[in-house]
């Protein structure tokens, strides 16, 4: 059985493509945003680089929100399951597996901008 036939993986990979066409989709936009002719300052001769069309704050924050629903549900499902209200181990096998890789994605993160910071903390004046 070579091909992917079950429904909740389906949907997880689904899920998985619809994310990634949406941040292209949203970095072309950026790219083809017309310039609205405010001249940006320059220093030393260099032009800064376009803003982003969303804050780093918002974007951090709605990562965060969702690794959250994302763990709430996986809690909920594991609820279910040890009560007998449910029989679906598939799915909640899945749901705690997609928690813990989005928890270790935004510790990763968290990590990687802790690093940054120390650097520029640690840099000569």
């Amino acid at each position: 059985m070579n091909t992917i036939e079950r429904p909740d993986i389906q949907s997880v990979i689904a899920q998985m493509r619809a994310m990634r066409e949406a941040a292209e989709g949203e970095a072309l936009r950026a790219q083809q945003e017309p310039d609205i002719g405010v001249p940006r300052p320059s220093i030393g001769g260099v032009q800064p680089a376009e803003p982003p069309s969303r804050q780093f704050g918002t974007m951090l924050a709605d990562a965060i929100k969702q690794v959250n629903e994302t763990q709430s549900e996986a809690s909920r499902l594991t609820d279910a399951f040890v009560k007998g209200e449910s029989q679906d181990l598939v799915s909640t096998m899945v749901a705690l597996q997609k928690s813990s890789v989005a928890f270790q994605a935004v510790s990763q993160v968290r990590n990687k901008l802790v690093a940054a910071y120390q650097d520029i903390m640690n840099m000569p004046i």
